[in-house]
């Protein structure tokens, strides 16, 4: 089992995985999507477990159950655990999202999980994850060399 520093949260069973630095919106980001009926898995770290071909996702002990919003403190709220992560988002700064990224993957755990990176502070991030995995599932992406 490996921990990193991501949030995660999940919809349908699916979880996604919320990287950046402090600031770049992780827990704005989880608090949007979370207001739209998704599940808090971790918030700001996750535990992570390869089980057969699916990578799924925890909170640690320490913090389960706990997130944090800006501006009122920790809240407690009910998490689901060991979920298969569909997707890793790294939030960075406007400048640096790619218009027409590289499909792109990380290995967690020997499990290959597609990246994406997003401006997490953008009003339009949650309909981008929901697209995202939309077109995974689907596999509606559109390869420019085709």
């Amino acid at each position: 089992m490996k921990c990193i520093h991501a949030t995660c949260v999940a919809l349908d069973g699916s979880a996604v995985l919320l990287r950046g630095d402090s600031g770049s919106g992780k827990s704005d980001l989880a608090l949007r999507l979370i207001d739209e009926s998704w599940d808090l898995v971790s918030d700001d770290y996750t535990e992570l477990e390869a089980q057969g071909h699916e990578l799924l996702a925890q909170a640690p002990k320490t913090i389960n159950g706990l997130f944090e919003v800006r501006g009122l403190g920790l809240i407690h709220l009910q998490t689901i655990n060991r979920v298969p992560v569909q997707a890793v988002f790294d939030l960075k700064p406007l400048v640096d999202v790619e218009r027409l990224p590289e499909f792109t993957t990380e290995t967690f755990e020997g499990l290959e999980v597609p990246r994406y990176t997003l401006y997490g502070l953008e009003a339009s991030a949650p309909a981008k994850i929901r697209m995202a995995l939309k077109a995974q599932t689907y596999n509606l992406f559109f390869n420019l060399e085709d």
